[in-house]
């Protein structure tokens, strides 16, 4: 069996348990994520509303544009509206706190997806993937192609945990290979973001011989910068597998190695099972691992370019 079929399987797996899953008759659950215009994050979205729809109940999503100090007040009105249950993803894992401190007084079960907060003991349950073996393939990958290393740039997002921890699975899986890296920046997982600071690290240094992005729009930032640069050689890697990514990776001769792929799907319908079966009084587990794996030019037929995995 294929990734991309074992994936599926799992998914309606734990879409079936969800469904299964009895709630109360007009439960209000809230969600909120670091950037609700990333594609991740709008599939996310939209497969938790579906499932909870589904059940009867109502999902609240409110997007903080990657700024915490707008995303603790936006918790703060969910809690006003008397939520039962919370999806968080936050900014900032540190930064949050104030607002897990304001979910706790007032009883409100938080269920944690995709990034950590800093102090996990406000969850109740965790849903994310791998994000440190999501950086280690792409590290891996660039070994293998790179076996006497070279210069690297690497655009990180470290307010947000599982960048974060991408970002130490790639440098770890590169440390002692012959590899120097000549600029490290903050991209705020933003394309336009980490296409200006792409297009000042390699004008900089026209020698580099990779670029790690912390997300896909990350790297695709990058991917920009490098064609308007007229690079032909560069290897550039980003973490999710989007159908942005994938198409890319389709297509002959492209710039863009390879992405460490996660499924936003399956993480949305595992938080969404989490969340149920808490409220209905069943035990859950500390954390949910979702896997992750590398997806590069020779396998993205596996898993196919119109949509996640």
């Amino acid at each position: 069996m294929n990734k991309k079929l074992m994936s599926a399987v799992v998914c309606a797996a734990v879409a079936a348990m969800a469904s299964s899953a009895v709630s109360a008759e007009g439960l209000k659950l809230g969600y909120t994520c670091m950037d609700g215009t990333n594609p991740f994050f709008v599939t996310i979205e939209n497969r938790m509303r579906e499932m909870v729809e589904e059940n009867g109940d109502e999902l609240i999503a409110v997007d903080p544009g990657n700024d915490v100090t707008k995303q603790i007040p936006m918790v703060e009105d969910l809690i006003v509206q008397n939520i039962d249950g919370m999806f968080m993803n936050p900014v900032d894992a540190e930064g949050i706190l104030p607002a897990l401190d304001q979910l706790k007084e007032a009883g409100i079960p938080i269920v944690g997806f995709d990034t950590e907060v800093a102090d996990m003991s406000y969850l109740v349950s965790y849903a994310g993937s791998d994000n440190y073996n999501a950086g280690k393939v792409c590290g891996e990958d660039l070994v293998k192609r790179c076996p006497d290393g070279g210069k690297i740039i690497v655009l990180d997002s470290p307010t947000m945990q599982s960048v974060t921890d991408r970002t130490n699975g790639f440098l770890d899986a590169i440390d002692g290979k012959g590899f120097e890296i000549v600029g490290q920046q903050d991209a705020k997982g933003n394309l336009q973001v980490a296409q200006g600071l792409a297009e000042d690290l390699l004008t900089a240094n026209p020698d580099v011989v990779a670029i790690f992005g912390g997300n896909d729009p990350t790297a695709l930032g990058a991917l920009a910068a490098a064609k308007g640069q007229g690079f032909e050689e560069l290897l550039i890697y980003g973490v999710d597998g989007s159908p942005d990514i994938k198409a890319e990776l389709a297509k002959e001769g492209s710039l863009i190695a390879g992405t460490g792929a996660q499924s936003p799907v399956t993480i949305a319908e595992t938080a969404v099972d989490i969340m149920y079966k808490y409220l209905n009084g069943e035990e859950v587990d500390e954390r949910y691992p979702v896997e992750t794996f590398l997806i590069t030019a020779e396998n993205v037929a596996d898993y196919g370019t119109d949509g996640w995995q």
